[in-house]
């Protein structure tokens, strides 16, 4: 069994579901993994009996901490979690071939990071290291996904772990993927350590991103090293001010575009940083950005593509809500449901 990842049973989510008389809720049809053995075997057999998605929380804020930049984003998952899993199962969406497996096991970087001053140069330099013993935990605990044909829904932590995504998926099938990024920010900065302004132009470097295009990238928050380094690894970009400020293109023109750059015959890779949304409470916090929408809309437009692998929203941080954390959780879990579902029922419509 792996020691990357905590497994879910009912136990682990009782305190978040309810029930109602007559009605079945979406925590009543999902499956558990039955790991009494391996446990990429185990998901193997889960793929067998018809599992076809496999939610994965990564309950971290280590990435944008050494991203210099605020914590939080560790309690995007659970926000998820308790909205999530009291849906009504229907019609348009059904628990019956979705697999809750659980967590990445964080908690020991977690408390080894928890000290940790990102505003220190040394501190700042461990808070990196463990950046990076975490990408081995994502990888460990995706790739048996990735190699039993599942398509996971990972949710929480920051958008370092698009790394490990990345990566898990290229050990899993030795093959690179593409990704389109819908996010203000490239994350393609210098490979200077690991956090989460740089997990796309680590995957480029190791050989597991071979196309990316951003949605939404703002002209003024990202700096020009970045976008020479995007233009140079022959990336491209729509930018959130010819979107909608300058509206000279529209962003369904734009994926259209995002999606003319991704051959179909490669695996293509799902990312939605949630600061793109204004308002939403996240890592970085904006009061200029899209709607959930517009989020929405783009999730639905990815998650029709037929070689879609993943879906990855990172980067929520309840804490951040200006009226607190408890608001937070409620904002960010009817954010996060609202992405998944507009995925997990695309694709199931597709089936």
């Amino acid at each position: 069994m792996s020691t990357a990842v905590r497994i879910y049973d009912e136990s682990n989510i009782a305190t978040f579901v309810s029930a109602r008389a007559g009605e079945n809720r979406i925590w009543q049809s999902i499956s558990f993994l039955q790991c009494d053995h391996d446990y990429a075997a185990s998901l193997r057999d889960a793929a067998q009996f018809g599992i076809r998605y496999v939610l994965l929380g990564i309950p971290e804020d280590i990435g944008p901490r050494a991203n210099c930049g605020q914590g939080g984003a560790e309690l995007g998952w659970r926000a998820f979690l308790k909205r999530f899993l009291n849906q009504p199962d229907n019609q348009f969406l059904s628990g019956d071939k979705i697999l809750l497996l659980g967590e990445v096991d964080t908690q020991a970087i977690q408390t080894r990071a928890l000290s940790l001053d990102n505003t220190n140069s040394e501190q700042l330099a461990l808070l990196r290291a463990l950046c990076a013993d975490l990408d081995n935990q994502v990888i460990a605990t995706l790739a048996p996904i990735f190699a039993a044909g599942l398509e996971p829904i990972i949710i929480g932590g920051g958008h370092n772990n698009a790394f490990g995504i990345l990566q898990a998926h290229f050990e899993a099938s030795k093959r690179a993927a593409g990704a389109i990024n819908f996010d203000p920010h490239a994350d393609f900065r210098a490979c200077e350590g690991r956090h989460s302004g740089n997990g796309f132009s680590y995957a480029h470097q190791a050989g597991s991103l071979s196309h990316y295009h951003v949605i939404g990238l703002h002209e003024h928050k990202n700096n020009q090293t970045i976008l020479t380094q995007l233009q140079n690894a022959g990336f491209g970009f729509s930018s959130y001010q010819a979107i909608k400020t300058r509206q000279t293109l529209s962003l369904s023109t734009s994926l259209d575009k995002a999606l003319a750059t991704m051959p179909s015959d490669i695996p293509l890779g799902v990312e939605l940083d949630v600061d793109a949304i204004v308002g939403m409470p996240a890592s970085a916090l904006t009061y200029q950005g899209f709607t959930t929408s517009d989020a929405e809309y783009f999730v639905y437009r990815m998650a029709q593509a037929r070689h879609a692998k993943y879906l990855h929203l990172c980067e929520a941080a309840p804490a951040r809500h200006p009226l607190g954390e408890q608001a937070g959780i409620e904002h960010c879990g009817q954010i996060l449901t609202n992405l998944a579902n507009a995925y997990l029922s695309t694709r199931q419509q597709r089936r």
